[in-house]
This record gives C-alpha cells, sequence and structure tokens, in this order.
C-alpha cells in the first residue's frame, strides 16, 4: 500500500513541534480517489532543515488514470478538522475523540470548527474515515494543503490588456473600490511597493499567528497588484479596484508553495472580523473543504463576499457548485477560455488571466498569467460594485456580476466560463441601479427531516432542510418549548442527547433566521424516547456471493426497521463509496476501473438509535 503525503503540522497557537525525518527530495503526490475527486501532480521541495516544525515526508502514490484533475499536494499529518453538530456538549465531543487519543489545540469558536491533534504515528486517513461514520459530527476531513494557481511569468510584458478589456475605465467614472476592504489570503504581500504600500492596511499571519505578512514567495504580491494597484501615481498600471485598501493575510507555509484548510479558514475568519468586504483566494482545492465553506458563510453574513480561482489543471475538476464562494475561470485577450483554464460545473464566471500586467515582490512589475490572477479582477469587480452601493447584499453581487458578464462559449451558462467574462462597467452600472426602498421581508421556509415519528434513544442526529429568498443565517431548535441549541454555520445540523431524559413523548422544532431578522418556523415533529435495540434489516440487496461484475454495475440496497432507518453505507474492498440517508441507496459501480479478480462488497444500515446490521459478499470481475 502506497504511503500517505504527509506535511509538516502548524497550529495558528504557534505550538510547533520537533519532527527529524526531513527530506530533501522533490516529488510527486496524489491523493486516493476516495479522499477527493479527481488528483494531478504538483511538484514541490522540501523546507530546510532550518524550518520551524516537522519536516515534509512525501511518497509516490499510484496516478489515477485520467490526467485532467486537481493539483493536491497532500495533507497535515495526525491532524483532521472536525465540526460537531450543534448542542454536542463538549464533554461528549472528547468522548467522540478518546478513543483515537485526539485533541482539540484550536476551536475556531465562530464556525465551531476544531482542529484536531492525533498521537503522532497514527493514521489520520482511517480515523477520519471512522469519524465520519459518527452521527454526532458534522464534517470530518483531512487538513488538505492547497496550493496556489499562478502559471508563468514574462518580464518582458509592458503593459496590460485585461482593463479596457473588461471596461475597467468607463466603470472607474462612477467608482473606483474607495471605502472598500479586499483581504488577499496568499502568501503575503510586500507592503512595501510603492505601487501598493499606499493602499496597504494591516492584515495578519494565520499560519504562524503573528502579524508578520511579507510575502514569502512573490505570489500573493502578485495577487494584490492585480486587484488593487494604486492609480495616478506616475508609476506601472493601476489594479481593477485602484481605490480599494489591500489586507494582507498570510495563509501559506514559510516555503510559500502550499497552505492548509485551517490556515484559510482562519484567514477569512479574520478578515470577516476586521473589516474585509471582499475576500480573494487564489488557490486551487478550498472548494473541497466544509470548513473553508463555513468560514466563507460567516463572511457572507457580514455582507462580504469569497471569490477563489478555479485551477490551471487544464482539465475537469469534479467540484460541486458553492452557495458561498464564486470561482472565476480564466480567459485571454482574444476572450477565449485559457488552454490550461479548469472546467467543471463549479465555474461561475470567468476573466482575463493570461499575460496580466501586475507588481512583483521588491518593487518590480511583470505580466503573470494564471487563474490566481482571474480570481483578484472578479474580486475587484465586487469591490467596485459595492463601492457603487455600499448597501448591496452578497446575493446581489452574484447575480449582478454573473447577469451582467459577456456570454462566451455556448449560450447562457457552460462549464468553461460560468456565467461568461466579467464586465466591470455594466456591473457597476447595474449596482449603482439598485434602490432599497423596502426592508427583507421574507421569511426562510424550514423543515425538520430526522428524526420523523420515531422512537429514539441516545444521540440523536436531528437534521433539516431550509431555503430563503437571501440566504437562512442560523437556525435554532427547540425542545418542548425550550431552546435546546443553535448552529449558525451551514450546512444546520444538530445533536440531541436523550439519555438523560425520561422515556415519554418529545415535541421538536426548529427556527430559521435570516440577515434580516425574518425567522420561518418548522412544522412540530412529535418523537418518542424510549430504548429501541432491534436493528434494521436489509431487505434487498442485489449483489450475491460469487457474481459476476462488468461494466457499469448497478448496486441496489433497500432495509427496514421497527422505527426509521437513518442511514445506509456502502463500502468496496474497503472504502466507503456511497452514503444515502433514508432505507434506500443506489450506486453505479465503475468496474471497468477495477482489477480482475475477487472484491469485497459491504452494506452497513443504521438506525436512529445507532443499532447497525450489515451484510458482506464477495464478487468478482
Amino acid at each position: 500500500m502506497p504511503r500517505q503525503h504527509q506535511f509538516p503540522v502548524h497550529f495558528s497557537d504557534n505550538k510547533h513541534r520537533d519532527y527529524s525525518s526531513a527530506t530533501s527530495s522533490y516529488a510527486r503526490s496524489f491523493l486516493l480517489a476516495a479522499i477527493l475527486a479527481g488528483c494531478a501532480s504538483m511538484s514541490h521541495a522540501a523546507p530546510s532543515s532550518s524550518a520551524q516544525g516537522r519536516g515534509l515526508e512525501i511518497a509516490q502514490d499510484v496516478v489515477p488514470a485520467h490526467a485532467h484533475a486537481q493539483p493536491i499536494v497532500g495533507w497535515a499529518k495526525s491532524r483532521l478538522l472536525i465540526a460537531p453538530r450543534a448542542g454536542l456538549a463538549t464533554g461528549e465531543f472528547e468522548s467522540v475523540l478518546k478513543p483515537h487519543n485526539g485533541k482539540s489545540r484550536v476551536h475556531i469558536k465562530k464556525l465551531n470548527a476544531h482542529i484536531v491533534e492525533l498521537p503522532e504515528g497514527a493514521d489520520e486517513v482511517e480515523v477520519m474515515r471512522m469519524l465520519k461514520k459518527d452521527h454526532r459530527l458534522k464534517s470530518v476531513e483531512l487538513d488538505m494543503a492547497v496550493t496556489h494557481d499562478a502559471a508563468v511569468s514574462d518580464p518582458y510584458y509592458s503593459n496590460s490588456w485585461s482593463l479596457p478589456k473588461i471596461q475597467t475605465p468607463l466603470a472607474w467614472d462612477s467608482a473606483n473600490g474607495n471605502g472598500v476592504i479586499i483581504a488577499i489570503l496568499d502568501t503575503g504581500v510586500d507592503s512595501t511597493h510603492p505601487d501598493l504600500a499606499p493602499n496597504m492596511v494591516p492584515g495578519w499571519n494565520t499560519y504562524d499567528n503573528n502579524s508578520n505578512t511579507s510575502d514569502v514567495y512573490g505570489h500573493g504580491t502578485m495577487v494584490a497588484g492585480s486587484a488593487a494597484m494604486v492609480a495616478n501615481n506616475n508609476m506601472g498600471s493601476a489594479g481593477v479596484a485602484w481605490g480599494a485598501k489591500i489586507m494582507p493575510v498570510r495563509i501559506s507555509a514559510p516555503n510559500g508553495n502550499i497552505a492548509y484548510w485551517s490556515t484559510v479558514a482562519q484567514g477569512i475568519y479574520w478578515a470577516a472580523d476586521h473589516g474585509a468586504r471582499v475576500v480573494n483566494i487564489s488557490y486551487v482545492g478550498v472548494l473541497g473543504s466544509a470548513t473553508v465553506q463555513s468560514a466563507a458563510q460567516y463572511l457572507r453574513d457580514k455582507g462580504g463576499v469569497v471569490v477563489v480561482s478555479a485551477g490551471n489543471t487544464g482539465g475537469s475538476l469534479g467540484y460541486a457548485a458553492s452557495d458561498y464562494m464564486l470561482v472565476a475561470a480564466a480567459t485571454d485577450s482574444n476572450d477565449q477560455r485559457a488552454s490550461w483554464s479548469s472546467y467543471g460545473s463549479y465555474v461561475d464566471i470567468s476573466a482575463p488571466g493570461v499575460s496580466i500586467y501586475t507588481t512583483l515582490r521588491g518593487g518590480g512589475y511583470g505580466n503573470v498569467s494564471g487563474t490566481s490572477f482571474s480570481s483578484p479582477i472578479v474580486a475587484a469587480t465586487a469591490a467596485l460594485m459595492i463601492s457603487a452601493n455600499y448597501r448591496l447584499s452578497p446575493v446581489e453581487i452574484d447575480q449582478i456580476l454573473k447577469g451582467t458578464a459577456v456570454d462566451l462559449g455556448t449560450a447562457g451558462y457552460d462549464i468553461y466560463y460560468g456565467a461568461g467574462r466579467v464586465d466591470s462597467a455594466k456591473a457597476v452600472a447595474a449596482a449603482q441601479s439598485i434602490i432599497k426602498t423596502s426592508l427583507d421581508t421574507h421569511a426562510p421556509a424550514i423543515l425538520i427531516t430526522s428524526p420523523v415519528g420515531s422512537t429514539v434513544s441516545g444521540s440523536i442526529p436531528v437534521d433539516v432542510s431550509y431555503s430563503d429568498n437571501i440566504g437562512v443565517t442560523r437556525v435554532e431548535l427547540y425542545v418542548n418549548g425550550q431552546k435546546f441549541a443553535t448552529d449558525d454555520n451551514a450546512p444546520f445540523a444538530f445533536a440531541w442527547d436523550t439519555s438523560t431524559l425520561m422515556d415519554g413523548a418529545y415535541t421538536l422544532v426548529a427556527y430559521a433566521y435570516d440577515a434580516a431578522g425574518n425567522a420561518g418556523v418548522s412544522p412540530t415533529v412529535s418523537v418518542t424516547v424510549g430504548s429501541d435495540t432491534v436493528a434494521p434489516v436489509i431487505s434487498s440487496f442485489n449483489l450475491v456471493d460469487g457474481m459476476t461484475v462488468s461494466k457499469k454495475q448497478a448496486v441496489q440496497v433497500s432495509a427496514i426497521d421497527n422505527q426509521h432507518v437513518s442511514k445506509i453505507v456502502l463500502t468496496i474492498d474497503g472504502k466507503e463509496v456511497a452514503v444515502a440517508h433514508g432505507n434506500s441507496l443506489r450506486y453505479n459501480w465503475n468496474v471497468r476501473r477495477i482489477a480482475n479478480g475477487a472484491h469485497i462488497a459491504t452494506v452497513q444500515v443504521y438506525d436512529a438509535a445507532n443499532n447497525t446490521t450489515s451484510k458482506t459478499v464477495t464478487v468478482y470481475k
């Protein structure tokens, strides 16, 4: 079995530990497909022996057959990001970690997320897989390392074509970004650069937990210049939002190559609490993190937007579209997709990303390419819109950016350009045209989806579905008319401990709130607290011992329970491949990608009381 990709562990509380097994070689690392959808290579160097913290341990994994996928550089050794469900007692969360000797080293309180340290030598991948099955937890993930999306730098280009292409000079007739802070989450920013210094405001270093935001690599300075290089100062050029302020937030390791989901999430959180209305993250891979998604939602609740880069793999990436982050792909001077720009249903919009004239660390200038620079152009356009109409909501910013974009490629939305190439002038004009004559009076809708009319015992997951015309900002759960818990971070979910309650009937009601304070209430759900010791029954499983599978094998499972089937889990050859919440599961197994011979398929069925039944079969290809 291939060794895992392991990287230095740096906690935001700056409590580093020594680890002597550093390597000085370069390597290409890949994640197993079961961890994230899609893989591709990225070269990186080990830190020097003088680098603070653990050394870098890298292994060569098997490269998947599909070449176009996300560049993955690994994850933090002995570290997990865990978000418990709202209402879970501190002691019970500690009991979840105890069998694995895990300890919460940092609690990001506003996100209710923990950076959990495991003992040295622990298999964090296996622990993650085990904890994902614990219904008391909302999310469990490796602290993935992500890399910035810069491509090449050409110092011989001397000017920029992108500003007139997106009609930025026309937008400047109405707005220049004045009064808006753009947080650049990156490798730091060269605050002494003469074309950036006048626009700098204090930032933070979430990797080392200090105020040193100097650029350790150069990438962040390029990104900052693309967004907000100073204008009218007889030097260089101008950023899209040259009147905006730049807040440097260093999220990267000292070598500048990688950042972690934990440092990204803390960077968004810090920027949101220090006045940023726009956050730019020119790193690929952040969309895969529930912790980062929660942080982005925290910023949106404060009226801000997060813009991220699509990636430079040149292929399709399998991310789902995000409700909390705008994703920018890259175009060239002819409004054609850059050949290296990643694509997929997660792409929202596109922007110039080829030969972008910008600032370089050390005071110089150059032309750079990558979705790293498409992203700040979109972010800076959002800053122009906000400076033109400070009362814009995040939803309105999203809608205007997409609605005013120049349609490219296939008519309407497509996976290469999103809604189209950004148009700053039209976006600003549309922002100015919005006049808020009335407050939002539309209440959210909410429904408790589990448990429903069943007998429960122990710690019970309480799940809800919700919607709103603008967005739900928090959900409260009431038990027998008394507030039990509040969840401020989507996706909203609760853990209700019934172990100390008397047997009998209880009522559950959920309230959903939007940013304007409108409240929606769910229908009342009645449940019975009692002892349910009856395990569910697997009523059908279409795989049987000894059968031959081929091509795309449909896997179908159904189950019944005396109360309620809460979850069905399908595992093939030791890897969890599908989870269904309810009494049936369907999965299309791509058998063409597996080796000839015997393969083990296991179904596990759970009820609300966590009683479980399993069935294992051996099939052949």
